[in-house]
């Protein structure tokens, strides 16, 4: 009797673990990672008679979950692609709304600008028209700065939310450790006694843990501890030690913030931004890094472009009071930071001064210059690609290409360097040194040094060309021409377009400092017999221009036809001579002269002596050439790499960003329809049904019914053997 009392309480015992285990799972079915437990029941060893062996009933081995370490790896790889999407896009889409507005964009004000520009070359000498030229330009630096105060509070705010998610990971991060640690001490008992609930609860936080910043785990099957990595391998908890994050300010830009790992030694190790990927924090840099800087950056690059070309032309110009024209805007200087120096670890002491050489070549960029001694280094600030790297600072580099002279030449920009092209050759044939465009944009000079080209004086700094040498010139990287001093291990951060769209502003307020007019004028000679004519020429820099309102260049300047020769004598400027065949230049030929630097064109058939002046435009209070020259701007394809005009620039800002937008849209909505699939796929193995559940319900309770029987039976058995002993 004693055997079957004995085999049915194992029965009674197991039924009732069962209804226990099931009871459990009925009472979780709705906590987020639960995964569903079971009873893992084995036969008991059987007793040996004469007769075989008989069975002494069930045992309860553990109580397990149902869980596949593959499926939970598939819903956090999912997860954390989940979170970073839809970070990325919940922030982008402030960017969106804002440039995209009809009202509040760009895009309104600046054709309210140039309308004002516009009044003013159909009535240069009008107040009005000077007036409302005035308020729309301060409509449009208003615009500007609202719209770059509006993204520096994006910036703020996303500067706060990458601390705050570090500090929320440190608090994940603990919690695994101090899980870990519950872990090892509940399944001290043996490696068949799994602490379910807290592995459940583990789960969780590393779950947490990765909607905040990528993970990959590792078990210890030793003590069930798990290792927590990120980014390339940087370890966050290992077993029950946690290495914290922290959050300071960037090595290469003050107001950025950076995340790096503290050491047990107290040191931290920064971790590069481009492995930082995957949940909340990696939405966050991510849009920073591809997003969020490159809007600030091309909206500066909008208002740096705009004010170095219109302030360039304006000084082209003469005001209504016969003054040389100023600049309209304030001028813009680029923001920099003296870094730490690499060699001795105090704050660098470069002194340095950069100059926009070409509208057509600024990015979206900001820089790191760095000297060791000998070699100047420019690279991209956040992704550390090199854009330059000479003995000579950038926009400052003179290679030969041919012949051993040695020489150097220097590169200067002046006030109105906007040129397109960004590098020249230059060739000496032992009297003259001719200068055309690397681009292939032809010889845009030939005489003698010191020159200006596109608003850059080029001369010879050191050494002493010979016939037949040549030269590459490189002016400007990436548009910018840097000079000053610098130390060994000096770096510099260079932000050359960041803060242009704030620090934008006008320079005048008086109407009668706007320069509409020509500082010069043409007129033919009574005596002309033919019928050459000359358009009236407009001042391509400020060479040879003079600011006294009384003469704005030295001595009048007259072209004399020299019929034989086939060429125009020049006298009071250079180039001598300007060849003209009336044959093939009739149609009309653009000419410019060098020293002033003026352009125009001359059509027709001018007979042998007819003559033209070219004098200072005194008076000129009507003239709205300037004004001109300032409205056509507007249409003048000058940035881009020369491909796009101003209003273009910021549709292609507008665009990009809407569809940075767009895309993130798509890819958060993608990424989380594939989660929800992940999670089908884990909870059908792990999840709690409550049908299966009711079955089991009524299998144990059954179980537990036979189980009861047979103890009965053996009750009544063993009853019936007392009676007889009676």
């Amino acid at each position: 009797m004693a055997g079957l009392l004995s085999i049915s309480l194992t029965g009674i015992n197991a039924a009732q673990a069962g209804l226990s285990t099931t009871a459990h799972n009925i009472a979780n079915a709705k906590v987020d990672g639960y995964n569903r437990q079971q009873v893992v029941q084995g036969t008991a060893d059987p007793m040996f008679s004469g007769v075989g062996f008989f069975g002494q009933g069930t045992r309860v081995d553990t109580v397990q979950r149902v869980y596949s370490q593959f499926l939970a790896s598939q819903v956090l790889s999912a997860d954390t692609a989940r979170a970073q999407y839809e970070t990325y896009y919940n922030q982008i889409k402030q960017v969106d709304n804002l440039l995209s507005d009809t009202t509040a964009g760009l895009n309104p004000a600046l054709d309210s600008f140039f309308e004002g520009v516009q009044q003013v070359a159909a009535a240069p000498s009008s107040v009005p028209s000077r007036q409302s030229m005035l308020s729309s330009s301060e409509s449009l630096v208003s615009r500007f700065q609202a719209m770059s105060a509006r993204l520096q509070e994006v910036r703020d705010g996303v500067e706060v939310q990458i601390t705050q998610v570090v500090d929320e990971i440190n608090v994940l991060a603990q919690k695994i450790a101090d899980l870990n640690q519950k872990i090892v001490m509940a399944q001290a008992a043996g490696t068949g006694v799994p602490a379910n609930d807290l592995l459940d609860a583990r789960d969780r936080a590393v779950a947490d843990l990765n909607a905040k910043i990528k993970v990959t785990t590792t078990t210890n099957n030793a003590d069930g501890t798990v290792n927590i990595f990120i980014g390339s391998g940087q370890p966050l908890v290992m077993n029950t030690d946690v290495f914290k994050l922290s959050t300071a300010p960037s090595s290469v830009d003050q107001n950025r913030v950076q995340v790096g790992v503290q050491l047990a030694s107290g040191g931290v190790v920064t971790i590069p931004e481009d492995l930082l990927t995957g949940g909340e924090l990696g939405g966050l840099i991510s849009y920073r890094a591809e997003a969020l800087d490159a809007a600030e950056n091309s909206l500066g690059r909008i208002a740096l472009s705009l004010v170095t070309l219109f302030n360039a032309q304006h000084k082209l110009g003469q005001d209504l009071n016969g003054d040389m024209g100023g600049n309209y805007f304030v001028a813009l200087q680029a923001a920099m930071q003296n870094l730490p120096n690499l060699t001795t670890g105090n704050t660098s002491t470069a002194n340095l001064s950069v100059s926009v050489t070409s509208v057509a070549g600024l990015t979206n960029s900001d820089y790191v210059l760095s000297y060791d001694g000998s070699t100047y280094t420019l690279a991209e600030a956040y992704t550390g690609k090199v854009v330059y790297s000479g003995s000579q600072m950038p926009g400052q580099a003179s290679t030969q290409t041919a012949g051993t002279s040695g020489a150097v030449f220097s590169m200067t920009p002046t006030s109105n360097a906007t040129g397109g092209a960004q590098n020249y050759n230059i060739s000496y044939d032992g009297t003259n040194y001719t200068i055309s465009k690397a681009n292939g944009g032809g010889v845009v000079y030939s005489g003698a040094l010191p020159a200006t080209v596109e608003g850059i004086v080029i001369n010879l700094a050191s050494g002493t060309p010979v016939a037949g040498d040549s030269f590459s010139l490189q002016p400007a990287v990436d548009g910018l021409s840097i000079s000053g001093t610098m130390s060994a291990g000096d770096r510099v951060l260079i932000q050359p377009t960041r803060y242009a769209a704030r620090d934008i502003s006008l320079a005048i307020k008086d109407t009668s400092l706007i320069a509409a007019g020509s500082p010069v004028r043409a007129t033919a000679a009574n005596t002309n017999s033919g019928t050459g004519s000359l358009t009236q020429p407009v001042a391509t820099s400020l060479n040879g221009i003079l600011p006294d309102a009384a003469a704005h260049i030295a001595t009048p300047i007259t072209l004399t036809f020299d019929a034989a020769n086939k060429q125009f004598v020049v006298t009071g400027a250079t180039p001598a001579t300007i060849p003209y065949d009336p044959v093939s230049n009739a149609v009309g030929t653009e000419f410019t002269l060098d020293d002033p630097a003026l352009k125009f064109t001359i059509a027709g058939t001018p007979s042998n002596g007819d003559s033209f002046t070219i004098d200072t435009n005194v008076g000129g209070v009507t003239d709205s050439r300037n004004a001109s020259a300032l409205y056509g701007l507007q249409s003048t394809k000058n940035m881009l790499g020369g491909t796009a005009t101003i209003g273009y620039a910021y549709s292609q800002m507008v665009s990009k960003v809407g569809t940075q937008t767009n895309q993130a849209k798509i890819n958060a909505e993608v990424q989380q329809g594939l989660l929800d699939q992940a999670v089908a796929e884990q909870q059908s193995l792990s999840g709690v049904s409550l049908d299966e559940e009711a079955a089991n319900l009524l299998r144990y309770q059954q179980a537990y019914q036979a189980s009861a029987k047979a103890l009965s039976i053996a009750q009544t058995l063993f009853d019936d053997i007392l009676s007889i002993m009676r």
